[in-house]
């Protein structure tokens, strides 16, 4: 479904700050896979999703989507077959429309533009529905601002307006990062949902181990811009805390260190 051959990136290179973020990464996301990465500060993960969505292209390699390469693809033109959350609440959506708006927006990406109504009494009902079913009670506040929900609400929405075209490839760059436990469990919860739901291929960045453990049928590990642990299925869900720093030591030969990871 996505193939990345020979990837690699640095950044500032031929300066003293030279940093190779992705070194000759090869990895292959089947359909249906929902993958979380996991890592310590500096190995890659974001560089790995921003590279795939677009924000910059690699300076060598392939990445192929459903058999079309997009590795020089411009970041806008993948928008129409790539969701995306960010970590922080505040990107995804426009502050200052109502969630409707923000919602058409979403159910219109890779679409022509038009002079017709931004949305329609039909599809107003449609949201409803779907907000409804987030259970965070937007459904009956269509028209508020978007700068005035919680970050949970927020993400909850951006979730929601990513996943609302039902992208090739859902990917969330540590989308609960942000968040308080509680709202962290409850946006987790509904990531899970959408995406079993619609059979998204995702990829999910996270510093919480045991969500890495808990979510999705597969666990890659980056260190230093290479993929040194893969698992999947059941040897996935067997796994504890313990396993993946005993697998990242014998791996990287040093051990884990991230002043970001969350064990438990």
């Amino acid at each position: 479904m996505l193939k990345i051959s020979h990837v690699s990136k640095t950044f500032n290179k031929g300066t003293v700050n030279e940093k190779k973020a992705l070194n000759d990464l090869n990895l292959t996301i089947e359909d249906g896979d929902f993958i979380t990465v996991i890592g310590g500060n500096g190995a890659g993960k974001s560089t790995l999703l921003n590279l795939i969505a677009g924000v910059y292209p690699p300076d060598c390699g392939h990445i192929v989507l459903n058999q079309r390469e997009i590795a020089l693809l411009p970041e806008h033109k993948r928008a129409k077959f790539i969701g995306r959350v960010f970590q922080d609440p505040l990107m995804g959506t426009a502050a200052d429309m109502e969630i409707a708006e923000n919602l058409s927006f979403a159910a219109r990406r890779g679409q022509r533009r038009t002079l017709k109504w931004g949305s329609t009494k039909q599809e107003h009902e449609k949201f409803k529905k779907q907000l409804a079913e987030l259970g965070l009670g937007l459904e009956d506040r269509l028209t508020s601002k978007v700068g005035l929900l919680s970050g949970g609400q927020r993400q909850a929405l951006t979730l929601l307006m990513a996943s609302l075209q039902k992208p090739e490839l859902l990917l969330l760059d540590e989308h609960t990062a942000a968040l308080d436990p509680l709202t962290a469990k409850i946006v987790l919860d509904l990531t899970q949902k959408i995406v079993e739901a619609d059979h998204l291929t995702t990829v999910m960045i996270t510093h919480n181990m045991n969500d890495a453990i808990r979510m999705g049928n597969r666990l890659i590990m980056l260190y230093n811009g290479k993929i040194i642990y893969d698992v999947r299925g059941a040897a996935k869900k067997a796994l504890t805390v313990e396993d993946l720093h005993k697998k990242f030591t014998e791996a990287a030969g040093t051990e884990f260190s991230d002043d970001r990871a969350v064990l438990i």
